[in-house]
């Protein structure tokens, strides 16, 4: 039979079964075989088959006959899943059911009524008299699951067969020990089998329909809630009774971390050949960072101490989470795994940096978005991780990537998820020493970026990207300024010498967050001013000596720091202040920075094409819900700081500080216009207003004192310099700096402090609504989701 009869009979049958009134019996097998028994059809093809209109009208008139179809496509996959598929007739059964509940699964998931439809027992359905009773009274859903997982390493259909000859008989898919069919060498495992089309195929396939299953989870608003609970099909499937749990995630994580889209080291290859390992990846990605999705705040257990444990795959420390993936990936520890799935994020995340030196050389991967979701959660639940990244200076391969995306997607309305997730893993490293040790390494790498040339330090790339987000990204960045600038004072304190350019691009802040109509015109703007300080004291304090371009910069821009010591508290003074911010333009100019030029073969940052898709996101934490802070010891171990009332600013407990989080947020967590008035017309009536008694309460904290001291001490002995030399030349004075010191001169240096990344089931819910919208965009081939009813973010185009 001919593929378009084929399409043509499945056609058909899809008809009968909208337009049948009347319910059929389960039984009527000459009827539901139409669906899968004598059809050849792609996945687009059920697509286009079976429209979204009709499968809405079945579920509302004929819900009897939608149920019947969804019982008896998982019954043939259970069935494949028990005879193991030998012929090739039962694993074209078996894609075309997957294929169509892939189909129908979104429009089950977005009806209330329906959605315990896959969790109830199918009563009277008796699957004949073989079956144990147990199994019968299984609900849908697990059925659904437990075969999907047999399927996937069933030989010769999703795994290669180990028998030896064709005489042998075809093993029992019972009695397999699935972990000697991992997919791919890597993690736990050596053997790498030889590539097979076919199965990729139809591993692929599979997955899709496993990630259409875990989809739930978009149909539910999100709240904080729902932030902690588990998706019972993620649940159920990493839980215990998935016998094939491990291998599984095995096989995700290889597939993954050991795929190279160059086209095995030869220019252009991906040309020659097309790459069916892709989808596969992709698929296996966003399976993987699904089945993480883990509120590991609200579920750490305690060891002896009272501390939380974090574990190695051996068995010594107490169990962790019920979740098996998520138990895995936290117990993984030979150095050797780490190094092989460090290399692999790493060469994945570089795949879009490399394409600009031979352009079109390389297949361009797309799925950067899943990495830095997995590699997030590599270091959120495996400390052992964590600390192997920071080990050496392998970080910056994963550091450098992500500073590329930031600057690329900085102007870039629908590219704002992808630069929260880019900041949060900086957040996190920086909250470990080692990290700021690792900046000082050399940048000699030149990826061309849009960025001013310098020559300098991994620390020097990490200001002037940042320097160049808040003060050329676009508006909906603003609420990330606090996590920026908090990471650059975590890793200050072990900055050996910043450039001059760098220098430059720390003042240049200071200088636009320190205007007065700046500072008094949001509650929380001061918290800028007074991270940029703590930058410029720790360096003083603890890195003088390398340091005299930064010295440098901060005499020669002395009046910024004389202007904020004086900053007026009259009320008249604040009136004028916030009157000149009515004229003022952007909040940071690009004035009085000096731009140079920007490195050869970059593209600027461009913002998104009009029209283009993007999915809302919830607000973020705040900064200090974000993280806790730590105080650095003598030794180097942290010890962690109780927030004390009264060195709390009295922003932090205002409502109205509250309120301008929302007003900043308004676009983000995408509220129609009619809330948006609403907000707006209540921040009017609530207005926030500086007072003198305010300014002079975070005024009188500044930490001004280290830097008087200096300009103190220095500026005259420059200005002398210059006068008996009639110097106007850099480098002298520079040499005179560098030669200089302070010691004995400043005050007691004070102690580090370090803000940490604490897990909280705000930023889990966060994670969720990012990851789920990032899936949703990137299946748009078949469109498995679009155009139906979610809940957990919303639509927009730019």
């Amino acid at each position: 039979m001919g593929n378009a009869d084929s399409k043509l009979n499945f056609r058909k049958a899809v008809i009968q079964l909208t337009t049948k009134t009347q319910p059929v019996e389960a039984t009527d097998d000459a009827f539901w075989d139409q669906f899968w028994a004598d059809t050849a059809t792609s996945v687009q093809d059920v697509f286009a088959l079976v429209p979204a209109a009709e499968i809405r009208a079945v579920r509302e008139e004929s819900p009897s006959n939608l149920a019947t179809l969804c019982y008896k496509a998982v019954e043939k996959l259970v069935q494949g899943a028990e005879s193991g598929c030998h012929s090739e007739k039962e694993k074209q059964i078996v894609l075309n059911c997957a294929r169509l509940l892939t189909r129908i699964l979104p429009y089950i998931f977005e009806d209330p009524d329906w959605r315990g439809f896959f969790w109830s027992t199918v009563p009277g359905a008796g699957r004949g008299a073989s079956d144990e009773d147990e199994d019968n009274s299984r609900p849908l859903a697990e059925s659904l699951l437990l075969a999907v997982a047999d399927l996937l390493f069933c030989p010769d259909f999703t795994v290669q067969s180990h028998r030896k000859s064709s005489v042998e008989t075809a093993e029992d898919i019972h009695s397999i020990d699935s972990c000697e069919y991992i997919w791919q060498a890597g993690v736990g495992f050596a053997h790498s089998p030889q590539p097979n089309y076919t199965h990729d195929l139809n591993r692929t396939e599979l997955l899709k329909l496993l990630l259409t299953c875990f989809s739930e989870a978009m149909y539910l608003a999100p709240s904080p809630e729902s932030g902690s609970g588990a998706n019972p099909w993620v649940q159920f499937f990493c839980s215990t009774e998935n016998r094939h749990a491990l291998p599984l995630f095995t096989s995700l994580l290889n597939i993954v971390c050991a795929y190279d889209p160059v086209g095995y080291g030869i220019p252009y290859n991906h040309l020659l050949f097309s790459d069916y390992r892709e989808p596969l990846v992709e698929e296996a990605a966003q399976v993987l960072i699904v089945t993480l999705d883990h509120d590991s705040a609200a579920s750490t257990s305690p060891t002896v101490d009272g501390t939380t444990t974090s574990t190695a795959m051996d068995d010594s420390d107490p169990p962790g989470p019920d979740n098996l993936f998520v138990n895995y990936l936290s117990r993984i520890h030979r150095e050797e795994d780490f190094q092989f799935i460090l290399k692999g994020v790493a060469r994945l995340l570089s795949n879009p940096l490399s394409q600009t030196y031979l352009p079109n050389s390389a297949k361009k991967i797309q799925f950067h978005q899943e990495l830095l979701v997995l590699f997030w959660k590599l270091c959120d639940f495996n400390k052992k991780f964590l600390f192997f990244v920071l080990k050496s200076s392998d970080v910056l391969d994963v550091l450098v990537p992500i500073l590329f995306f930031l600057n690329d997607a900085r102007a870039d309305q629908s590219r704002v998820g992808l630069m929260h997730i880019g900041v949060f893993i900086l957040l996190l490293l920086s909250g470990e020493r080692n990290f700021g040790v690792r900046l000082n390494k050399p940048y000699s790498v030149r990826v061309p970026m849009d960025i001013p040339v310098f020559t300098g330090t991994h620390a020097d790339l990490l200001i002037v990207v940042f320097h160049k987000i808040i003060t050329s990204g676009h508006q909906r960045l603003q609420p990330l300024f606090d996590c920026l600038l908090t990471i650059v004072v975590n890793v200050s304190p072990y900055l050996k010498s910043l450039s001059m350019v760098a220098a430059n691009k720390l003042l240049h802040l200071l200088e636009a967050f320190s205007t007065s109509w700046f500072l008094f015109s949001a509650v929380q703007n001061h918290h800028l001013v007074f991270f940029l300080l703590e930058v410029f004291n720790n360096i003083i304090q603890y890195q003088f000596d390398g340091n005299s371009s930064l010295v440098y910069a901060i005499i020669r821009k002395r009046n910024v720091f004389h202007q904020l010591a004086n900053l007026p508290t009259d009320p008249p003074s604040i009136q004028k202040a916030l009157q000149r911010k009515k004229k003022a333009p952007e909040p940071i100019s690009r004035t009085n920075s000096q731009e140079s030029a920007s490195m050869e073969g970059s593209r600027p940052a461009a913002p998104a094409e009009p029209g283009t898709l993007k999915t809302s996101l919830i607000a973020t934490p705040a900064i200090d819900k974000l993280t806790e802070k730590a105080q650095v010891s003598e030794d180097g171990t942290l010890r962690t700081v109780e927030p004390s009332p009264s060195l709390q600013s009295p922003v932090e407990s205002s409502p109205s500080a509250l309120l301008s989080d929302t007003e900043s947020f308004n676009g983000e967590a995408a509220r129609s216009r009619r809330d948006r008035r609403r907000l707006s017309s209540t921040s009017s009536i609530t207005q926030w207003n500086p007072t003198p008694d305010w300014v002079i309460s975070w005024k009188s904290k500044l930490p001004l004192q280290t830097i008087m001291r200096l300009l103190q001490v220095l500026v005259p002995q420059v200005e002398k310099i210059c006068i008996d030399k009639g110097l106007t030349d850099e480098s002298e004075i520079l040499k005179f700096l560098q030669h200089g010191t302070l010691v004995g001169l400043l005050p007691v240096p004070h102690p580090i402090l370090i803000r940490k990344y604490q897990a909280n089931s705000g930023t889990a819910m966060w994670f969720r609504t990012y990851m789920w919208g990032v899936i949703y965009l990137r299946n748009m081939d078949p469109p498995i989701w679009y155009d139906t009813d979610v809940k957990l973010f919303e639509i927009q185009r730019v």
